[in-house]
């Protein structure tokens, strides 16, 4: 497995690969049915980042055309995010530990090769989330951070991502969420445009 590694900008396993090892091997060992949710979270989990934003504009609404405005840009921040994650991973071009380490089974199946591991897209996604909402709904908010720790870890518990795969996902998904949805205010003027005119229904239906 040394071919893929030898031509890439950055071998993750110097970093943590005995801890990935360590966590591979007790996920292996957790009860059959917590490692099937485990993998069905981690697989099918950033569809509840999706509720969350719908439920953010839902109770913002009402409130002034600042949290309004954070609230409809939310996906485009979310996207905005996972673009910054996508191409940090083609500058890094780390492999998935999955590839290069004689590790056990995996909860999930090993990506193919080319589909690079740092920053964790998943977990870029789900920061960026919880940091843009924390300027529309803090309550929303923090329930987003607990299903971001935790995407961030099912995704070294499947075996898919290092520790600091996970960990660089966070820095730029929250620094990313947290960062454009302060711009994100500045589209205020639009929405009380919207309110004021035919849209009117639209941002607080």
């Amino acid at each position: 497995m040394s071919g893929p590694a030898s031509t890439l900008a950055l071998d993750g396993r110097p970093i943590d690969g005995g801890l990935y090892r360590s966590i591979d091997r007790w996920a292996q060992h957790l009860p059959t049915p917590v490692q099937h949710a485990v993998a069905s979270f981690s697989a099918y989990g950033l569809a509840l980042v999706a509720v969350l934003m719908l439920l953010a504009w839902w109770r913002a609404r009402r409130a002034d055309s600042t949290a309004v405005a954070r609230a409809l840009a939310a996906p485009l921040v979310v996207v905005v995010a996972f673009a910054a994650d996508t191409f940090l991973k083609s500058v890094l071009r780390e492999p998935r530990p999955c590839q290069v380490l004689d590790a056990g089974r995996t909860l999930e199946a090993c990506p193919a090769t080319g589909d690079w591991s740092l920053p964790s897209n998943h977990t870029v996604i789900v920061f960026a989330a919880a940091a843009v909402l924390w300027h529309v709904d803090r309550r929303l908010a923090a329930l987003a951070l607990l299903l971001a720790i935790a995407m961030g870890v099912s995704r070294v518990l499947v075996g898919v991502h290092y520790p600091h795969d996970v960990v660089l996902g966070a820095a730029v998904g929250t620094v990313a969420g947290y960062g454009l949805g302060l711009l994100a205010g500045r589209a205020a003027p639009l929405v009380e445009r919207a309110r004021e005119g035919r849209l009117r229904r639209w941002p607080t239906a």
